[in-house]
């Protein structure tokens, strides 16, 4: 049996080993879709095998690659990168990658939570108008979306074509450009309803971003509670440090 010690520090440099490889996959580093052998990631890594093992396993079960027999340790996954620099949509923003639908799951006028309403700036006893969307990439499920809107805007875009465009974008239709929008990302656990939704395992890692947007003029229209898979998409943005 290894010393403690030593089993620590094999599991450090294994989980050093797959953040690089799992950059190098989320990047498109591995152009033919295989990972070099085992034996040039310990030369490259200045690793043991073991850990480097270790790391293949981490990524295995992440569900980014697979062992095939014969062929060796390939890319079964890929990520969809969400960038964070601009505010767009959904289909916006992954519109290269293919064809974003809605499944418009539930919609209609609520009395939310005073939490919602004062977020949203309106009176403790306001309506709002409620959404519940799955949205798929090219028939894949990727996030379940919970929107809430202030009423006379919530009221127009459920006339509008929520299947196949993005709330922004409608907004902006009939509302004019959006200007900013309060951003918070963190990692939850699937709750049973979710992981049926969007065909993950129960308890997986799910991104939940928390957006609430504003038009131009600064008026908040539109809380969003956002859970993405998290083994099909990536944030990415550029941080400037101002001096």
């Amino acid at each position: 049996m290894e010393p403690a010690d030593a089993r620590r520090l094999r599991a450090d440099r294994a989980r050093q080993v797959a953040d690089v490889l799992r950059c190098q996959i989320l990047r498109g580093a591995f152009a033919t879709g295989v990972l070099p052998r085992e034996d040039r990631l310990v030369a490259e890594f200045g690793s043991t095998r073991n850990a480097v093992r270790d790391a293949l396993d981490l990524l295995r079960g992440e569900g980014l690659i697979e062992r095939l027999p014969g062929v060796g340790t390939v890319v079964t996954t890929t990520k969809y990168p969400h960038g964070l620099q601009r505010l767009l949509g959904l289909g916006e923003t992954l519109h290269e990658h293919g064809e974003v639908e809605n499944e418009l799951r539930a919609s209609g006028t609520i009395t939310p939570p005073v939490a919602i309403t004062s977020r949203l700036g309106l009176p403790a006893d306001s309506p709002v108008v409620y959404l519940e969307r799955l949205r798929r990439l090219n028939g894949v499920p990727l996030s379940l979306d919970q929107t809430y809107l202030e009423p006379g805007l919530g009221a127009a875009l459920l006339e509008q074509d929520l299947v196949h465009e993005d709330v922004f974008v409608l907004i902006e239709r009939l509302r004019g450009p959006l200007g900013a929008a309060d951003l918070t990302v963190e990692a939850v656990n699937a709750d049973p309803h979710s992981a049926a939704v969007l065909a993950a395992p129960r308890g997986a890692a799910l991104l939940m971003v928390e957006r609430l947007t504003h038009l131009a003029d600064g008026r908040p229209v539109d809380l969003e509670f956002i859970r993405f898979r998290g083994d099909r998409l990536t944030m990415r943005g550029t941080l400037h440090r101002s001096l």
